[in-house]
């Protein structure tokens, strides 16, 4: 059996994996012909390629009405101020997703209520939703984390019943589809992000779908600085700005025609990790909902059972797999434990006066906790655009890990020994 990497063994890929993001001369002189033609900012409101670039957006995901802007926090933010939800209301979030999904409702002056996920599939779980709300609960914002989605089904009759606005978190989820529909087309609004690691990227940028003309109109005008965009120009909000720059558009639009060949690759080869994966005991492949149509993938999650690494958890494993030249990671800590969410130490009035409402200490969150600190282990994209040889790669360098420390349970020590060493 050859020696892991970590422990001074041949890596299993010697290649890299293609870069991201992908770019060419198309994207320069893009760039150039905007920089050329002296309008480079987001006023008036869209320019030319933000307007383009929502036309294209809405034709590829689907949906109503699209704004674009700055970046996919202030997405969340906005659809909440937009639907009239702030000073104490309550908006439930799942407890395994990135920091800003919590942080929006913050911002907007509500108080994230946290729940647990499904431990299927490692999106929010529609039975903890249920049992969280309260007459102050006034949304939810589901994510759809990694290549799979929450099930919206189950979500939007919650919303029915309660009166709830359901705000999709579909930072992952460009180009996914759930019954055929786009993700952001289901709940009242959708939100998208073009940040640098984004599978549609300018570096910065976001987007946000909006099913009724109403709130369109008043979240086009919370970006831009509270001027009205309704014909009548008569919807004023308490705005800010939020606007979308003409140069991130311009990349955007370059970006967006590789887009669907790219998505396309990543399926297919996600599929082919499925079932590589599904032959390795103690690993579970997450579960994918047949509703659940067209797949995206930004990253790709699937979780191990320590007691099949010799009682190895995924650091571990993905320091190990990291050696080996596989890009992939442990993924985020529970909200809870979140050290980038710490609303104690926000000077934001919510989480002064409602200080009660974030005593995680108190939280019971078992399924987000498994998967944060024993399970999950996230792959990048770009290990679905390197053929089947990167997705073969993969799954060989986590055979050898596999045996290596079930043949050694010794060896987890010894390698989280190494990570304590060399950070």
């Amino acid at each position: 059996m050859s020696e892991l990497a970590i422990l001074g063994g041949e890596k299993t890929r010697q290649d890299t994996y293609p870069a991201w993001p992908v770019h060419d001369q198309r994207e320069v002189d893009a760039v150039t012909a905007v920089v050329r033609s002296g309008r480079w900012g987001g006023y008036p409101y869209p320019g030319p390629q933000t307007a383009e670039f929502v036309r294209r957006f809405v034709e590829l995901q689907g949906g109503t009405y699209g704004v674009a802007m700055m970046n996919g926090t202030v997405t969340m933010e906005v659809a909440l101020k937009a639907a009239d939800i702030g000073w104490g209301d309550e908006v439930i979030v799942p407890a395994y997703t990135f920091q800003a999904t919590a942080a929006a409702p913050m911002a907007a002056g509500a108080i994230p209520v946290i729940v647990d996920i499904d431990p299927a599939n490692y999106c929010i779980d529609p039975k903890a939703i249920e049992a969280a709300i309260t007459e102050r609960t006034r949304a939810i914002i589901p994510v759809h984390l990694g290549a799979q989605m929450a099930d919206m089904d189950a979500i939007m009759d919650i919303a029915q019943r309660h009166n709830l606005i359901v705000i999709e978190d579909c930072a992952h989820a460009h180009g996914a589809r759930w019954r055929g529909r786009g993700a952001g087309t289901i709940g009242h609004f959708g939100s998208f992000s073009m940040q640098s690691s984004k599978i549609l990227t300018a570096g910065e940028g976001g987007m946000l779908l909006c099913q009724s003309e109403d709130h369109a109109y008043k979240v086009m005008s919370l970006i831009n600085c509270g001027r009205p965009h309704d014909p009548a120009e008569e919807i004023y909000t308490f705005g800010a700005n939020y606007r979308m720059g003409e140069l991130q558009a311009a990349l955007l639009n370059v970006g967006i025609e590789r887009f669907p060949a790219q998505a396309q690759e990543r399926e297919a080869m996600a599929a082919y990790m499925d079932e590589a994966l599904s032959e390795i005991p103690g690993v579970r492949v997450l579960q994918r909902d047949e509703r659940h149509t067209t797949r995206a993938v930004y990253c790709y999650i699937f979780a191990i059972e320590p007691d099949a690494f010799g009682g190895a958890a995924h650091d571990v494993v993905t320091a190990a797999l990291q050696m080996e030249g596989i890009p992939c990671w442990e993924g985020y800590e529970a909200m809870h434990h979140y050290e980038l969410f710490q609303p104690k130490l926000s000077r934001l009035p919510v989480a002064q006066v409602f200080a009660d409402r974030f005593e995680f200490d108190k939280m019971n969150l078992p399924a987000a906790e498994q998967a944060c600190q024993q399970e999950a282990v996230w792959l990048g994209e770009s290990v679905f655009r390197a053929t089947q040889a990167g997705v073969d790669d993969t799954v060989n360098a986590l055979k050898k890990i596999q045996a290596r420390l079930a043949g050694d349970p010794a060896l987890a020590g010894t390698i989280r020994r190494l990570m304590d060493e060399h950070g």
